[in-house]
C-alpha cells in the first residue's frame, strides 16, 4: 500500500527502478543492510539472557554471526564514515560528528556509490550516515547525497509530540544524555515503526520490478537516547529485575584517566532506582527496534526476495550501561568498542554459524562488493570476510583497531587552521586479538591497559603494569604498531607516530 502523504517518493521509485536492465540484473545479489543506533550486544544470539530480541535472534539463525565485532571509533558520525567508506578514521578525517567524508577527501567512492554505479538502486530510510538525534529527525541529517537515489526521513510521535514528557538527566536535552519515557502509542506512530513502513513498500516496488538490483539500508534510530518506546516494551523488562553494576571504584583503581573520560557530569546523578530505569529503557527500546526488523525482514520473506538478498544487522557502535562506572560511549572497553554483526548470503553462509576471529566493521565494504560482484575502490583498508562466512573457523585478519581521540585541538572540516590547543588532543588506540585487548593512550605516555579475555571478559584486572605480562605488553604494543601501518598503505605511516596531526594518511582513491 503507498505510502500516505509521500506520492513524490512514489514518483520516483518507479522512475529510478525504471531503467534500463538487462536479462543479467535480475540475477544479481540485493542486499538489504540494517543498522541500529547505539546498540551493544545485549541481545539473545549474543547470550544476553534477559533479552527479548526474537527477530534479530532468527536472523541469526539464518547467516553467520561474529562473535567479536569492533568498530574503528566508538562515536556515530566516524564509525559511520569509516564503515561506508571501508576507510579507518584517520583516513577519512573523521574524528567528531557533525562531518562529512565529502569534505575531507571528496572524491572517495562510499559503499553504496559504488552499487549505484554498478546499476543498483540505492535507497537510504533514516540514519545511515551521521545525525543529530533526535532534532535531526525526519531530515536529511549529515547526510551524502551522492550514495543514494532515494531517501525517506520519517518523522513519528517521539520526535514530534513527546519530548516534553521525556524525563533527562538534563532537562531539556536527549540526545547526548541518559534520557527515557515509556509512550503510551502503538509501533505504527513511531519513527522506527514509520520507517519499517516505508521499508516494506520499498521492497514491494522492488519486488515488483526485478530486473534491476536493490542495495537499501534502514538506519533504526533506537535504541540512541531518548530511550523512547511503546509501554508494552518497557513491560517486557522488569525494572527491579535490571542489573545494577556494583564494584565500580575498585575497578577503576588500575585505570588509567584517559580511559574513564567519556564519563558525563550529569550521571554522577544516578541512584541504583535511575539506573535500573534507564537500563529497562534502554532493553525496551532494543526490543522495539527488533519488532521492527522482524517486520521489514518478514516482508523480504513474503514477497520472495530473500533468497537472493544479502542481510547485514549491525551497530555503529557498542555502549555501556554502567560498567567500569560510564554510560553510553566513546571509551576503548569491550562494551563500548564491540558491536552485533550478522551476515546473511543466501548459498554462501553456514546457518548459524559463529565466526569467532575479531574483525571490523572496515571489513564490510569488500565484504558486500565480493560477494555482489561490485567494483570496489583500490584503497579499502578493510578484509573481505566471504571466507568466514564460507567457513566460520578461518581466523582472517584475526585482530581489529578501534581508535577515540581525547583532549581539544580537533580541525573542523574545510578550516585550514585548528580549532583549540593541538597540545591537548592525544588519542587512544586498542587492539583486540583472540585473546588480549591492549589499548595505548598517547602512545603510552598517558597509561595502557591489558586484558586477558580468557580469564577476565569483563576487563575488570589491568595487567598492563604486572611484570609477569611485560613481554605480552612488548609484543601486543608491536603488533598494534604494525597492524596500524598496515592500514595506512599509502604513505606506510602509522598515526600513531604522529598524534598531533588529526590525519596523517587522507587516502587519495
Amino acid at each position: 500500500m503507498p505510502m500516505p502523504g509521500r506520492p513524490i517518493v512514489a514518483i520516483a521509485l518507479f522512475s529510478l527502478l525504471g531503467g534500463a536492465a538487462t536479462a543479467a540484473d535480475a540475477k544479481r545479489t540485493n542486499v538489504l543492510f540494517l543498522i541500529s543506533d547505539d546498540l551493544n550486544t545485549l541481545l539473545g544470539c549474543y547470550g544476553d539472557r534477559l533479552a527479548k530480541s526474537p527477530n534479530i535472534d532468527r536472523l541469526a539463525c539464518r547467516g553467520v554471526l561474529f562473535e567479536r565485532a569492533y568498530c574503528a571509533f566508538p562515536l556515530c558520525g566516524p564509525s559511520r564514515n569509516s564503515m561506508l567508506t571501508g576507510l579507518y578514521p584517520n583516513s577519512t578525517g573523521i574524528l567528531a560528528n557533525g562531518q562529512i567524508f565529502r569534505q575531507t577527501i571528496p572524491s572517495q567512492m562510499s559503499m553504496p556509490q559504488s552499487f549505484r554505479r554498478s546499476g543498483y538502486f540505492a535507497a537510504r530510510i533514516g540514519k545511515l550516515y551521521h545525525y543529530n538525534v533526535p532534532r535531526s529527525i525526519g531530515t536529511n541529517g549529515h547526510d551524502d547525497p551522492g550514495s543514494w537515489e532515494l531517501e525517506s526521513n520519517p518523522a513519528g510521535v517521539d520526535r514530534l509530540e513527546e519530548e516534553p514528557r521525556i524525563f533527562s538527566l538534563l532537562p531539556g536535552n536527549f540526545g547526548g544524555t541518559l534520557s527515557w519515557y515509556a509512550s503510551p502509542r502503538a509501533d505504527r506512530f513511531h519513527t522506527d515503526g514509520m520507517m519499517a513502513e516505508d521499508a516494506e513498500w520499498i521492497l514491494d516496488r522492488c519486488a515488483r520490478r526485478t530486473d534491476r538490483p536493490f542495495f537499501l539500508a534502514l538506519g533504526f534510530f533506537r535504541p540512541h537516547t531518548p530511550y523512547v518506546a511503546p509501554r508494552s516494551y518497557f513491560d517486557l523488562y522488569p525494572e527491579n529485575e535490571m542489573p545494577v553494576v556494583h564494584g565500580v571504584k575498585e575497578d577503576q583503581a588500575d585505570i588509567p584517566p584517559p580511559a574513564l573520560a567519556s564519563a558525563k557530569k550529569e550521571q554522577e546523578k544516578l541512584t541504583d532506582d535511575l539506573r535500573r530505569q534507564g537500563l529497562q529503557a534502554y532493553r525496551a527500546s532494543i526490543s522495539f527496534m527488533d519488532a521492527q526488523v522482524g517486520r521489514v525482514v518478514e516482508t523480504l520473506d513474503r514477497l520472495g526476495l530473500s533468497e537472493n538478498t544479502v542481510i547485514v544487522f549491525t551497530s555503529d557502535h557498542g555502549y555501556h550501561t554502567g560498567e567500569h562506572g560510564l554510560w553510553q560511549k566513546q571509551s576503548l572497553f569491550e562494551e563500548s568498542a564491540r558491536v552485533p554483526l550478522l551476515i546473511v548470503a543466501p548459498g554462501v553462509t553456514k546457518k548459524g554459524g559463529v565466526a569467532r576471529s575479531p574483525v571490523s566493521q572496515v571489513d564490510l565494504f569488500p565484504t558486500l562488493a565480493e560477494l555482489c560482484g561490485v567494483e570496489r575502490p583500490a584503497n579499502l583498508q578493510g578484509q573481505s570476510l566471504l571466507p568466514m562466512l564460507k567457513d566460520p573457523k578461518v581466523a582472517g585478519r584475526g585482530w581489529a583497531i578501534t581508535q577515540v581521540v581525547r583532549g581539544g585541538g580537533f580541525r573542523r572540516a574545510g578550516a585550514s587552521t585548528a580549532i583549540g590547543d593541538q597540545g591537548t588532543r592525544f588519542f587512544g588506540y586498542s587492539l583486540r586479538t583472540p585473546r588480549w585487548r591492549y589499548t595505548e593512550w598517547d602512545e603510552g605516555r598517558r597509561g595502557r591497559e591489558l586484558y586477558d579475555h580468557e580469564s577476565d571478559p569483563r576487563e575488570l584486572t589491568n595487567l598492563a603494569a604486572d611484570p609477569a605480562h611485560a613481554k605480552t605488553v612488548e609484543d601486543l604494543s608491536s603488533q598494534l604498531r604494525a597492524a596500524a601501518k598496515a592500514t595506512f598503505p599509502s604513505s606506510g605511516k602509522s598515526p600513531m607516530l604522529k598524534p598531533g596531526l588529526w590525519a596523517p594518511d587522507l587516502t587519495n582513491p
